[in-house]
């Protein structure tokens, strides 16, 4: 199985890079695995401009890295998500690379399961549930299966995550897909 990570954080070598390395432990010694921090690609918003579903190609105007990452997403068969999490939702830039998967290219893919990586720093009982909802409406939408996710409070410091148990799931996490 192809499967590609979404890293969203924009500091490297954080708690989400370490919860990403952990999972891609487990998961490379079955599959290939290719990791996308996002951070290091120029994707802009989408411009809800729809010029994507009118012109035969399914282009968007938006000449970005956005393209790389289609090509990416088209290879792959399964999906992790992984990303801090800030004022309850994703980060900025992972946001605008699955806003523009608004766009009639995502129906090319073939991704049929998906699983989920969050770190945050607070401890709120409901941190994860709007970015909860969000992934169960779309992997619903898409018939994408729940492969699980990693779900880290408390996380404030740098590296916060290591010599947890935390890591531990994320890397069984990988084994189990």
């Amino acid at each position: 199985m192809n499967i590609l990570i979404l890293s969203g954080s924009p500091r490297k070598n954080g708690n989400t890079d370490l919860l990403v390395e952990a999972f891609c432990k487990g998961a490379s010694e079955k599959h290939h695995v290719e990791v996308v921090s996002v951070h290091d690609y120029t994707v802009h918003p989408c411009m809800g401009c729809n010029a994507c579903f009118t012109n035969e190609s399914n282009t968007c105007v938006q000449k970005d890295d956005m393209y790389v990452i289609y090509s990416k997403l088209a290879n792959a068969d399964m999906l992790v998500i992984a990303s801090p999490v800030y004022f309850y939702g994703l980060s900025a830039q992972l946001k605008a690379v699955i806003d523009r998967c608004h766009n009639p290219i995502r129906d090319t893919f073939h991704i049929r399961k998906a699983a989920l990586l969050l770190v945050g720093a607070a401890s709120l009982p409901e941190l994860f549930d709007s970015i909860l909802k969000q992934y169960q409406l779309c992997i619903n939408y898409f018939h994408i299966e729940d492969m699980g996710h990693v779900l880290v409070r408390g996380a404030k410091e740098k590296g916060g995550v290591r010599g947890t148990k935390v890591l531990e799931e994320a890397e069984a996490l990988g084994q189990t897909v």
